[in-house]
């Protein structure tokens, strides 16, 4: 007969192993995509909620949409009123990087405390189906015709399709410091403008307008990866004669003044999301890249790729030094 001590020993460890995953699953929480519903940062938070609940890492997710100035008001919202909340996040990426440093914001990235990166997306130019512009050769020349008559729609002033303007701008030889840019803070509201040809051409990352290309209702002149993208007939700008490789990425991001208990909790529970099979499906379905990147790693990259973007919105006169 098993010893007394053993047994117990032995029950201690099941019971153990047993609440791991229902602790977790026990957990009930908020994350915050500080933008209008429809865009990247939209989709990211409601495409966790949809994996976390459904790898039952987390019995409950809230996401709640704080819109204004490219994650701005959301920060800003976030780190003081969430500071100390372990179960908490927000959902952030490239363009708040350089919204912030246009706003010239009191609240940085320094402020959070550092999740993951979670995806990268290609990004692609789109014309409505009836414009006269067919490629990105014929955009670029109208650029180069007469700068101010061409606009382009996109996010938040100063984030990744701001930047991708200035760079196709001058990627062509055209002023990046003339480039007529147009942020909406929702992809709803950008995509009705371009549909009903308020704007010349729009810049987003696929997934926001693949249904539209699909549909036959936008072109897309080009895409900003290095290769195509496989199964698409989407040519590159760089097989066009245009150098431009850009890839937006998004992240997640904790409070600030949370316990080193607190971001392990949150930090394990996104890198179980971005195993389960949920997260897959929904990244094969989205056209978004894995990109995951974690702990210290992913610290370090936010810290660099800030000054990275800032140095690039710098160069075209979007930040003034």
């Amino acid at each position: 007969m098993m010893p007394f001590y053993t047994r117990l020993f032995g029950a201690a460890v099941a019971l153990t192993l047993a609440a791991g995953p229902a602790l977790s699953q026990q957990l009930e929480l908020k994350i915050m995509a500080p933008a209008a519903p429809g865009g990247g940062w939209d989709q990211t938070a409601r495409s966790m909620q949809q994996a976390l609940v459904a790898a039952k890492i987390a019995r409950s997710v809230q996401v709640t949409n704080v819109a204004g100035a490219g994650g701005s008001v959301g920060i800003a919202q976030f780190v003081n009123g969430a500071k100390g909340d372990g179960n908490q996040m927000m959902v952030n990426g490239f363009v708040m990087v350089g919204a912030l440093a246009m706003n010239k914001s009191p609240v940085t990235l320094d402020q959070v405390t550092p999740i993951a990166r979670l995806t990268e997306e290609i990004q692609v130019i789109v014309v409505p189906a009836n414009s006269p512009i067919k490629t990105a050769q014929d955009l670029a020349a109208a650029l180069k015709a007469d700068i101010a008559k061409v606009t382009f729609a996109g996010g938040s002033a100063g984030g990744v399709d701001h930047v991708m303007a200035a760079l196709f701008a001058g990627a062509i030889g055209a002023d990046a410091k003339k480039v007529n840019y147009i942020p909406f803070s929702g992809g709803g509201e950008s995509l009705a403008a371009i549909l009903g040809g308020k704007v010349t051409a729009g810049i987003s990352g696929m997934s926001e307008y693949d249904g539209q290309i699909k549909s036959g209702k936008l072109r897309a002149l080009g895409v900003t990866s290095e290769k195509r993208i496989a199964g698409s007939d989407i040519p590159t700008f760089k097989e066009q004669g245009i150098d431009l490789v850009l890839a937006n990425w998004r992240s997640v991001v904790a409070p600030p003044g949370i316990t080193p208990e607190q971001r392990k909790v949150l930090s394990d529970a996104v890198e179980n999301m971005v195993k389960s099979d949920a997260w897959k499906d929904i990244l094969k379905q989205k056209g978004w890249d894995d990109a995951y990147l974690g702990g210290d790693a992913f610290a370090d990259f936010l810290k660099k790729e800030t000054t990275r973007v800032t140095d690039v919105l710098r160069s075209v006169g979007l930040v003034k030094s």
